[in-house]
Protein backbone atom coordinates (compact mmCIF):
# COMPACT_ATOMS: atom_id res chain seq x y z
CA UNK A 1 0.00 0.00 0.00
CA UNK A 2 2.76 2.64 0.55
CA UNK A 3 4.58 1.59 -2.49
CA UNK A 4 1.39 2.27 -4.42
CA UNK A 5 0.89 5.02 -2.78
CA UNK A 6 4.20 6.82 -3.45
CA UNK A 7 3.38 5.70 -7.03
CA UNK A 8 1.04 7.61 -7.27
CA UNK A 9 2.73 10.55 -6.14
CA UNK A 10 5.39 10.39 -7.97
CA UNK A 11 3.09 9.83 -11.69
CA UNK A 12 1.19 13.50 -10.23
CA UNK A 13 4.42 14.76 -9.63
CA UNK A 14 5.57 13.88 -13.34
CA UNK A 15 2.04 15.33 -14.80
CA UNK A 16 2.48 18.80 -12.77
CA UNK A 17 6.46 18.34 -14.16
CA UNK A 18 4.41 17.56 -17.82
CA UNK A 19 2.07 20.50 -17.74
CA UNK A 20 4.92 22.59 -16.82
CA UNK A 21 7.14 21.63 -19.47
CA UNK A 22 3.76 22.43 -21.76
CA UNK A 23 3.38 25.86 -20.60
CA UNK A 24 7.07 26.63 -20.83
CA UNK A 25 6.50 25.27 -24.34
CA UNK A 26 3.45 27.27 -24.92
CA UNK A 27 5.16 30.88 -23.46
CA UNK A 28 8.28 30.52 -25.68
CA UNK A 29 6.00 30.46 -28.96
CA UNK A 30 4.51 33.01 -27.97
CA UNK A 31 7.26 34.84 -26.77
CA UNK A 32 8.90 33.83 -30.64
CA UNK A 33 6.77 35.76 -32.37
CA UNK A 34 7.20 39.07 -30.33
CA UNK A 35 10.41 41.58 -31.45
CA UNK A 36 13.03 41.09 -29.40
CA UNK A 37 14.06 45.52 -28.61
CA UNK A 38 9.94 45.22 -27.46
CA UNK A 39 11.32 43.25 -24.23
CA UNK A 40 12.10 46.40 -22.12
CA UNK A 41 9.25 48.49 -23.01
CA UNK A 42 6.18 49.11 -21.26
CA UNK A 43 2.82 47.41 -22.10
CA UNK A 44 1.45 50.63 -23.84
CA UNK A 45 4.84 51.40 -26.01
CA UNK A 46 4.54 47.90 -26.84
CA UNK A 47 1.40 48.29 -28.36
CA UNK A 48 2.60 51.23 -30.13
CA UNK A 49 5.50 49.93 -31.91
CA UNK A 50 3.76 46.76 -33.10
CA UNK A 51 1.49 49.38 -35.05
CA UNK A 52 3.87 52.20 -36.54
CA UNK A 53 6.78 50.83 -38.94
CA UNK A 54 10.26 50.56 -37.70
CA UNK A 55 11.29 54.31 -39.15
CA UNK A 56 9.01 56.13 -37.44
CA UNK A 57 9.54 53.56 -33.95
CA UNK A 58 12.63 56.23 -32.30
CA UNK A 59 10.12 59.26 -33.06
CA UNK A 60 7.07 58.03 -31.67
CA UNK A 61 9.48 56.55 -28.34
CA UNK A 62 10.55 60.28 -28.08
CA UNK A 63 6.92 61.89 -28.59
CA UNK A 64 5.58 58.87 -25.79
CA UNK A 65 8.73 60.16 -23.41
CA UNK A 66 7.65 63.53 -24.13
CA UNK A 67 3.91 63.35 -23.25
CA UNK A 68 4.60 61.09 -20.55
CA UNK A 69 6.89 64.38 -19.09
CA UNK A 70 3.23 66.59 -20.03
CA UNK A 71 1.22 64.46 -17.74
CA UNK A 72 3.68 64.62 -14.29
CA UNK A 73 3.03 68.62 -15.17
CA UNK A 74 0.09 68.63 -15.32
CA UNK A 75 -0.73 69.78 -12.44
CA UNK A 76 1.87 72.51 -12.28
CA UNK A 77 0.68 73.57 -15.48
CA UNK A 78 -3.29 73.27 -14.60
CA UNK A 79 -2.38 75.28 -11.61
CA UNK A 80 -0.65 77.71 -13.66
CA UNK A 81 -3.68 78.32 -15.55
CA UNK A 82 -6.68 78.82 -12.82
CA UNK A 83 -4.31 81.52 -10.94
CA UNK A 84 -3.87 83.39 -14.13
CA UNK A 85 -7.72 83.35 -14.95
CA UNK A 86 -8.56 84.18 -11.18
CA UNK A 87 -5.71 87.09 -11.78
CA UNK A 88 -7.17 88.42 -14.83
CA UNK A 89 -10.71 88.37 -13.94
CA UNK A 90 -9.90 90.18 -10.64
CA UNK A 91 -8.29 93.14 -12.84
CA UNK A 92 -11.28 93.03 -14.77
CA UNK A 93 -13.98 93.14 -12.32
CA UNK A 94 -11.79 95.57 -10.55
CA UNK A 95 -11.91 97.83 -13.83
CA UNK A 96 -15.64 97.57 -14.66
CA UNK A 97 -16.51 98.65 -11.19
CA UNK A 98 -14.03 101.71 -11.32
CA UNK A 99 -15.75 102.55 -14.89
CA UNK A 100 -19.22 101.66 -13.81
CA UNK A 101 -21.24 105.20 -12.81
CA UNK A 102 -22.52 105.75 -9.41
CA UNK A 103 -26.31 105.80 -8.86
CA UNK A 104 -26.19 109.33 -8.58
CA UNK A 105 -24.23 109.81 -11.64
CA UNK A 106 -27.05 107.22 -13.51
CA UNK A 107 -29.69 109.85 -11.93
CA UNK A 108 -28.26 112.94 -13.59
CA UNK A 109 -28.13 111.13 -16.98
CA UNK A 110 -31.48 110.12 -16.68
CA UNK A 111 -32.89 113.68 -15.98
CA UNK A 112 -30.61 115.39 -18.55
CA UNK A 113 -31.79 113.49 -20.70
CA UNK A 114 -35.08 113.82 -20.01
CA UNK A 115 -34.64 117.73 -20.02
CA UNK A 116 -33.32 117.91 -23.35
CA UNK A 117 -35.58 115.40 -25.35
CA UNK A 118 -38.36 114.39 -22.88
CA UNK A 119 -41.93 116.75 -24.03
CA UNK A 120 -44.08 119.18 -21.14
CA UNK A 121 -47.39 118.80 -19.66
CA UNK A 122 -48.97 120.35 -16.55
CA UNK A 123 -48.66 118.88 -13.03
CA UNK A 124 -48.92 119.41 -9.53
CA UNK A 125 -46.95 118.96 -6.48
CA UNK A 126 -48.19 116.04 -3.83
CA UNK A 127 -46.01 115.81 -0.70
CA UNK A 128 -43.32 116.53 0.44
CA UNK A 129 -40.58 113.96 2.06
CA UNK A 130 -37.23 113.21 3.43
CA UNK A 131 -35.04 110.15 2.22
CA UNK A 132 -36.39 108.63 4.99
CA UNK A 133 -39.83 109.02 3.92
CA UNK A 134 -40.58 111.62 7.02
CA UNK A 135 -42.66 114.46 6.17
CA UNK A 136 -40.69 117.73 5.49
CA UNK A 137 -41.26 121.50 6.17
CA UNK A 138 -37.61 122.31 4.84
CA UNK A 139 -37.74 124.84 2.24
CA UNK A 140 -35.02 122.12 0.10
CA UNK A 141 -36.75 118.80 0.92
CA UNK A 142 -35.60 115.75 -0.45
CA UNK A 143 -38.33 114.09 -2.13
CA UNK A 144 -40.99 115.93 -4.23
CA UNK A 145 -44.45 113.73 -5.12
CA UNK A 146 -46.04 114.59 -7.99
CA UNK A 147 -49.31 113.67 -10.64
CA UNK A 148 -49.80 114.40 -14.24
CA UNK A 149 -52.33 113.01 -16.38
CA UNK A 150 -51.64 112.18 -20.09
CA UNK A 151 -54.27 110.05 -22.70
CA UNK A 152 -56.26 109.81 -19.74
CA UNK A 153 -54.09 107.83 -17.74
CA UNK A 154 -53.25 109.57 -14.59
CA UNK A 155 -49.07 109.38 -13.40
CA UNK A 156 -48.30 109.64 -9.69
CA UNK A 157 -44.27 110.11 -9.46
CA UNK A 158 -41.80 111.01 -7.34
CA UNK A 159 -37.87 112.50 -7.69
CA UNK A 160 -35.11 112.88 -5.72
CA UNK A 161 -34.19 116.73 -5.76
CA UNK A 162 -31.76 116.27 -2.56
CA UNK A 163 -28.59 117.10 -4.77
CA UNK A 164 -30.80 120.28 -6.45
CA UNK A 165 -31.64 121.93 -3.39
CA UNK A 166 -31.34 125.37 -4.91
CA UNK A 167 -33.54 124.04 -7.92
CA UNK A 168 -36.87 123.52 -5.34
CA UNK A 169 -36.42 126.31 -2.93
CA UNK A 170 -39.57 127.93 -2.28
CA UNK A 171 -41.95 125.24 -3.55
CA UNK A 172 -45.54 125.28 -2.52
CA UNK A 173 -47.97 122.07 -2.11
CA UNK A 174 -50.45 121.85 -4.93
CA UNK A 175 -48.14 124.10 -6.60
CA UNK A 176 -49.37 123.43 -10.65
CA UNK A 177 -46.06 122.72 -12.21
CA UNK A 178 -44.49 121.64 -15.24
CA UNK A 179 -43.36 118.35 -16.13
CA UNK A 180 -41.60 116.80 -18.75
CA UNK A 181 -41.47 113.09 -19.45
CA UNK A 182 -39.96 110.52 -21.85
CA UNK A 183 -42.94 110.31 -24.68
CA UNK A 184 -41.61 106.32 -25.27
CA UNK A 185 -42.36 105.74 -21.64
CA UNK A 186 -44.96 108.34 -20.34
CA UNK A 187 -44.32 107.48 -16.65
CA UNK A 188 -40.44 108.03 -16.70
CA UNK A 189 -40.21 111.94 -15.97
CA UNK A 190 -38.93 114.55 -14.03
CA UNK A 191 -39.47 118.02 -12.29
CA UNK A 192 -35.88 119.55 -12.04
CA UNK A 193 -33.06 118.85 -13.50
CA UNK A 194 -29.39 120.63 -13.50
CA UNK A 195 -30.10 122.51 -16.64
CA UNK A 196 -34.53 123.18 -16.86
CA UNK A 197 -36.80 122.87 -13.96
CA UNK A 198 -40.47 122.58 -13.78
CA UNK A 199 -40.72 124.65 -10.53
CA UNK A 200 -38.81 127.46 -11.72
CA UNK A 201 -40.86 127.90 -14.81
CA UNK A 202 -44.20 128.02 -12.81
CA UNK A 203 -42.78 130.27 -10.13
CA UNK A 204 -41.95 133.04 -12.97
CA UNK A 205 -44.72 132.80 -14.90
CA UNK A 206 -47.04 132.74 -11.66
CA UNK A 207 -45.53 136.07 -10.23
CA UNK A 208 -47.55 139.03 -10.73
CA UNK A 209 -45.98 141.73 -12.91
CA UNK A 210 -44.92 145.09 -12.19
CA UNK A 211 -47.65 147.59 -14.02
CA UNK A 212 -46.09 150.48 -15.13
CA UNK A 213 -47.39 153.49 -14.64
CA UNK A 214 -47.08 156.33 -17.28
CA UNK A 215 -44.80 159.10 -16.31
Amino acid sequence: MFARCARNDNQKGKSKNNGKCCNNSSDSKNNAGREPYLAHLSSRKQISALFFPQAVKPYFHDLVHVFDGQIRQAPRLIGGIVAGIVLVSGIAWWIVRRLRPSADELERRRCERIAIGGRITDGYLVDARSLDGEESLSPTPEVLFYSYRLAGVTYNCAQDVSRLPERVRGFRLDQAVQVRYDPRNPGNSILVSESWSGLWLRQSSSEPKEQEHPG
